[in-house]
């Protein structure tokens, strides 16, 4: 097709970018991220800075990316402010030195927050695409992210038209954005499977700049096998539910299921899958990983739907040749329809999410170590907990080989507080906090969740807190944190330091 759009290297792409732009770029974790242009960006930052001229932009995206954009722009040191979310090291360790501004965010509120100008004005757009039409009509690849709303807002936009995904894939796409306040009607989703919106996101063709050619792949890695540890958690998970089902909890036909990003993510829906209990159900989540396929071709999922396509390598390249098969099973959507409250309450998702460390009351800390350096954001994890149906949270019960126990006095940093967080699973149990006091969690928790070697010393935290209504006390609550950061190792705390006879 004859496209009427300026076809650009990435580096001429990258010289229309001004010093000090703010980019809404695709991508949803690696999957859909646009690649050359950022990284023709960081090498045109690098030039700049040998020059001794200022080259930095604001850099907003669904969530985490890949190397080449995250990765690239932050080893540039091209990024003045970046938010929601990132899970890249380099990027990280910018953001913790000070050097780089992050900003941590629900993914939901993301788009809307965009287009109502809180996040100021975007000068740019870059997105991947697997199709582009004289009109306007741009479809996306393998993730939608907030992608439609930068193309809403931004005042130009550049194309990034990837020839390693297939033009087919449109279709797999369902486009909605909901109108802003006081205009706002109820979104229009009543299943899993329902389609409300187009196949692709409509722009203004005049706001379209150029298009760079590219055949990149995404650059999603492969998770590492399940172990014994993060195994026994998925048949905690699933078993729970099980014995939710039997008990009349969870309705006979079940509901469906939103699940958190990596290894013990993909225990847990495998145990889920593989439970002879728990029948055939759908998925309703952020992230589409290879576990959610493998439940697909067996039958144990009947549909899922997502906003990104986190699958390795091999996984895409089957879904690519049985696509026909994967359309009437699979749909991406905008984050802020897979995540939305509204959504998320009204079809009564189960979700299960990761946890950093939790503490005897069920705060949960999801995002920081020992209180204040940032490991990757709070992600799409309380816009289901704080709405789920059933909120779960899974963490192993210890870390650095025992030194750190994960079931604490108080969380370093909250991001989860005790009011939404319902279920606490690790390799030791399950803690069922509904309807408990908050000196009921504490001894749950510690029987049921800690690992053996931190629960006396637990227990002798809490066993001095008795008066109130939350076992707690100020003086003492983060004294495990600060022996660790004193001595690398949260063992054998002395209290008596802490409580007077």
């Amino acid at each position: 097709m004859n496209l009427p759009f300026p076809r650009l290297t990435a580096e001429q792409a990258a010289a229309l970018v001004d010093h000090n732009s703010t980019i809404g770029f695709s991508g949803f974790t690696p999957a859909g991220a646009a690649k050359a242009i950022p990284t023709a960006l960081a090498a045109r930052a690098r030039a700049e800075h040998a020059a001794g001229h200022p080259f930095q932009v604001g850099v907003v995206t669904g969530a985490s990316t890949g190397e080449s954009l995250d990765g690239e722009l932050a080893r540039a040191e091209a990024i003045s402010w970046r938010t929601p979310y990132q899970s890249n090291k380099h990027l990280r360790a910018a953001i913790n030195a000070g050097k780089t501004r992050f900003f941590d965010m629900h993914l939901s509120t993301l788009p809307q927050q965009v287009r109502y100008g809180f996040l100021g004005k975007f000068h740019w757009a870059i997105v991947e695409a697997c199709e582009v039409t004289p009109d306007g009509k741009i479809v996306p690849t393998t993730s939608v992210g907030a992608t439609p709303t930068f193309c809403r807002v931004a005042d130009r936009i550049l194309v990034e038209l990837n020839r390693a995904h297939p033009a087919t894939l449109r279709g797999i796409h369902d486009i909605f954005e909901p109108l802003d306040p006081p205009y706002r009607q109820p979104i229009p989703l009543n299943s899993c499977s329902m389609r409300i919106g187009a196949p692709y996101i409509q722009v203004d063709p005049a706001k379209i700049a150029g298009i760079v050619e590219t055949d990149l792949p995404d650059e999603t890695g492969k998770f590492d096998p399940a172990d014994d540890i993060t195994t026994t958690i998925g048949n905690h998970v699933a078993e729970f539910l099980a014995a939710e089902l039997k008990a009349g909890r969870i309705p006979r036909e079940f509901l469906p299921l939103q699940s958190g990003v990596g290894n013990i993510a993909n225990a847990v829906l495998a145990a889920i899958g593989s439970h002879p209990d728990i029948p055939p159900f759908e998925m309703f989540s952020e992230v589409i990983q290879d576990s959610v396929i493998e439940l697909i071709r067996s039958g144990k999922c009947k549909f899922a739907t997502g906003t990104s396509l986190t699958v390795s390598a091999p996984v895409l390249a089957d879904i690519y040749r049985d696509l026909e098969f994967f359309k009437t099973r699979l749909m991406l959507r905008p984050q802020e329809i897979t995540n939305h409250p509204e959504l998320v309450r009204r079809l009564g998702i189960i979700t299960v999410n990761t946890a950093l460390e939790v503490d005897l009351s069920g705060n949960v800390n999801s995002t920081h170590v020992m209180g204040s350096s940032m490991m990757n954001g709070i992600g799409g994890s309380g816009d289901f907990t704080r709405n789920g149906y059933i909120s779960i949270f899974t963490c192993p019960s210890f870390a650095k080989g025992g030194k750190i126990s994960t079931i604490v006095p108080l969380v370093s940093h909250t991001d989860h507080s005790e009011h939404s967080v319902q279920v606490v699973v690790t390799e030791q149990g399950v803690a069922d906090l509904r309807g408990r006091t908050p000196h009921e969690r504490a001894n749950l928790i510690v029987d049921r969740c800690a690992h053996p070697d931190f629960r006396e010393e637990l227990r002798g935290y809490f066993e001095q807190t008795k008066h109130g209504q939350t076992p707690a006390t100020l003086a003492a609550a983060f004294a495990m944190h600060q022996q660790f950061l004193e001595t690398g190792d949260m063992n054998n705390v002395d209290w008596s330091r802490y409580f007077k006879k």
